[in-house]
């Protein structure tokens, strides 16, 4: 219970963050759809980069955002069949970037600080970039199927900067080479914006607290994926390769598994605003698990790990 109630305080800044930028959309105008760009084409690629240029690299551990990557996807194909069913507006596509993805990278990174330490944090990182790739690929060609066409869909998917990033970083990373010194605290800043304006850009999107819920339909199915099939799946693969295959130790399958317990990704509401698909929507359900994750996330720590 110590290290639940530890995870609980370490949340809460998180949350004032989201209120602060509720605070800046109802009083301020600030515009979230400005900032998403900037999120979606600039600072997440370069956390991306940085991440896996430090990350320690071997054949497993590369594999390792592949595998992360593979899950995702069947999960939002399989989650977006079953939206389609009871679903019937453009919302139902954003349904796989709220099941197959999580807030990994605003919300996770620092819970994982808190758990794996500075050590852990790295290994952790290197499977966060496989919902990355997902939200940045078949998270986002899915999402814009439901307004674009299939060749404008995959122009779109095409001119995200954050799978090259990924590309060109182990490219340079198992050639040994690393950040140049004068440009590490760019990164570092970087980083730190990243998890700001992540949690922001969720307050931002939220004009009204009435009706947060939205479509109930939508947001059940957004839990119901995000919150039991995720963790699940994530903890039949611990049971499998701790058992049968015996690839990866303890530290990755716990890493997977609070990937999987996570809220859904604040990047759902920034792509949501680029495609201009249900935002308000995708904003109230991310806040709403943001809001659950607060005690689900020490909960299921505690009983997991």
């Amino acid at each position: 219970m110590a290290a639940a109630l530890a995870l609980f305080i370490k949340l809460i800044p998180l949350y004032v963050t989201v209120a602060l930028g509720w605070i800046a959309g109802r009083y301020l105008e600030a515009s979230g759809r400005h900032i998403a760009g900037i999120m979606l084409y600039i600072v997440t690629p370069s956390v991306v980069f940085s991440g896996v240029m430090v990350a320690p690299l071997s054949t497993e551990v590369i594999l390792l955002p592949f595998l992360v990557f593979g899950l995702s996807s069947v999960l939002g194909l399989v989650q977006l069949k079953l939206a389609k069913k009871v679903i019937r507006d453009g919302s139902a596509n954003i349904i796989p970037l709220c099941v197959g993805s999580g807030n990994t990278g605003y919300f996770g990174v620092p819970v994982a600080l808190l758990l794996f330490g500075e050590e852990g944090l790295g290994l952790y990182i290197v499977c966060m970039l496989g919902t990355t790739l997902f939200e940045n690929s078949v998270g986002f060609y899915l999402a814009a199927r439901g307004r674009y066409g299939l060749q404008d869909a995959l122009l779109r998917v095409a001119k995200l900067p954050s799978v090259y990033a990924f590309v060109a970083a182990v490219l340079l990373n198992l050639n040994g080479v690393g950040i140049p010194e004068v440009f590490q605290p760019l990164f570092d800043n970087l980083r730190g914006a990243y998890s700001v304006l992540g949690m922001m850009i969720i307050g931002m999107g939220i004009t009204s607290f009435r009706g947060l819920a939205g479509n109930v339909r939508f947001t059940a199915l957004a839990f119901f994926g995000k919150f039991v099939i995720w963790p699940l799946v994530a903890i039949l693969f611990w049971w499998l390769d701790a058992n049968v295959l015996g690839i990866y130790d303890t530290a990755v399958h716990q890493a997977m598994f609070l990937i999987s317990i996570t809220p859904i990704a604040a990047n759902t509401v920034v792509i949501a605003t680029l495609l201009d698909t249900s935002p308000r929507q995708a904003a109230g359900t991310v806040l709403l698990t943001t809001l659950f994750a607060l005690a689900f996330i020490p909960v299921m720590v505690s009983l997991a790990f």
